[in-house]
């Protein structure tokens, strides 16, 4: 199986997104609505339809920008926040993406991409980021599915892939997930070394 443009691109056509919540999830709208600084530069790799980036931009945040491998999302994005800025909206593979940013916000992306491309996500994450900046989201802490996305994982693997890159601050099961996925996500906050 190709995860590429073509694939994400015929889930989008095909209304086969069922990691899509319709809203920012709250793990990532309560530390949102924490942070101080808006005009920090903040990417949203695999961003999809990309709540989070409305959110943050109908709360002031200026620097926003969303990456995603299909346009259809990102159009999405622009139909329901016409005043977005476009050139904020990157149809690009995250693997191929450049640029420097002071926090990286993980929604659902870590567990689209193929489990064999963990320990690149978080190179590639750290390359992305500001000295000291932060990732800072969700991941599933379940055991998913083997041949196709959304893929699992458990607490013990991602403290391995990413302690030689991140000081991981927080990696916990987090308190405020939407119902459905109760018990089975972790809210992480780790900063780059």
């Amino acid at each position: 199986m190709k995860l590429n443009q073509n694939f994400w691109t015929g889930r989008y056509l095909s209304g086969l997104t069922g990691w899509d919540i319709g809203s920012v999830s709250t793990p990532i709208r309560e530390y949102v609505d924490q942070l101080k600084e808006k005009s920090q530069k903040i990417l949203i790799p695999g961003g999809g339809n990309a709540y989070e980036a409305e959110y943050l931009f109908n709360s002031g945040f200026s620097n926003v920008y969303v990456l995603d491998i299909s346009e259809i999302p990102l159009k999405n994005l622009l139909q329901r926040v016409p005043l977005f800025p476009q050139e904020h909206l990157i149809q690009e593979d995250f693997f191929e993406f450049t640029g420097k940013f002071d926090l990286i916000l993980e929604q659902t992306f870590f567990c689209a991409i193929h489990p064999s491309k963990r320990e690149a996500y978080v190179q590639k994450a750290a390359d992305l980021l500001k000295p000291s900046g932060k990732l800072v989201g969700v991941l599933f802490n379940i055991p998913l599915n083997q041949d196709h996305p959304p893929f699992g994982g458990h607490e013990e693997e991602y403290r391995r892939i990413f302690k030689n890159r991140f000081e991981i601050e927080i990696m916990e099961t987090a308190y405020n997930s939407i119902p459905p996925r109760a018990g089975n996500e972790l809210f992480i906050k780790m900063k780059k070394k």
